[in-house]
């Protein structure tokens, strides 16, 4: 078996110093296993493999159930191999049998403290849902740099530039975001963007009343105003439905992709707009 400073074997004597203690502040695995163990032979090169490439982020401590058979007692070892994971001197989460690495790495990767880029990432999008959108923009931007081209980097950065009406800033974004799941929320705000580029230069149809309709509509979208432009919308798709080949619904719902999922204005506006359609 492979050894290093973030592998050990440990035994009923010292497993309150090897395990027990030192998980106080580092998460510790423990692969409870057996030589005859077959499923072990697999399992072991497994997590050895992550414990050196992830260079000391988790210890793994090796328990031979047959030599240790009160560990085994102590912590309800009924199957091998058992990996058990210890947080501050706790059992916090376990599986049984060979498992896929992947699930293995996400196993483990749910036992680190987040990033300080994934705290970042969560209190920018915190501001989104606040509709701070000036404060969220900085720190996408300062995310950005550290992260380049991340997709949930770039949605938030997206929309924290329409909100704030820059149709140029946020068309560079849109046409450079990298697939992902997140490409299709991007997608939804693709008409806001188009309308606010046009809005700019000038390229907006002006040729009847509801043109100029939404053409305000845009106006107020593009100084943050989104509640007034989705007033406006919502005038047209009562007086046309179709209005523009589906143009005021689809920008309508750019701008509700700009909202927290519960925000109770954009439960609002949806529910108008399905009144509205339907």
């Amino acid at each position: 078996m492979m050894t290093s400073n973030f592998i050990v074997d440990v035994n009923e004597a010292d497993f309150e110093f090897e395990v027990i203690a030192y998980s106080q502040n580092t998460p510790v695995l423990v692969d409870f296993w057996a030589s005859w163990c077959q499923p072990c032979r697999h399992l072991t090169p497994i997590l050895e493999g992550l414990a050196n490439e992830m260079q000391g982020a988790f210890r793994l401590a090796r328990v031979n159930v047959d030599e240790n058979p009160n560990l085994a007692l102590r912590y309800g070892v009924r199957s091998i191999p058992t990996v058990k994971a210890f947080v501050q001197g706790q059992v916090v989460a376990e599986f049984v049998g060979l498992q896929p690495e992947a699930r293995i790495r996400e196993f483990i990767q749910n036992l680190m403290p987040p990033s300080p880029a994934a705290l970042a990432l969560e209190k920018a999008y915190s501001l989104l849902a606040e509709q701070q959108w000036d404060e969220a923009e900085s720190l996408f931007r300062d995310l950005e740099d550290q992260e380049g081209l991340r997709p949930a980097v770039q949605l938030g950065l997206l929309k924290s530039v329409l909100a704030q009406g820059r149709g140029g800033e946020a068309a560079l974004i849109l046409r450079d975001f990298p697939p992902s799941r997140e490409f299709s929320s991007a997608e939804k705000m693709r008409p806001l963007v188009e309308a606010l580029v046009k809005y700019e230069r000038n390229e907006l149809p002006n040729e009847t009343d509801l043109d100029a309709t939404f053409i305000n509509a845009i106006r107020l979208a593009r100084r943050g105003n989104l509640e007034a432009a989705m007033d406006g919308l919502l005038d047209i798709l009562r007086q046309d439905k179709r209005y523009r080949n589906d143009l005021a619904r689809q920008v309508m719902l750019g701008i509700l992709e700009l909202y927290d999922p519960n925000d109770p204005t954009a439960r609002q506006y949806r529910n108008e707009l399905g009144m509205v359609l339907f």
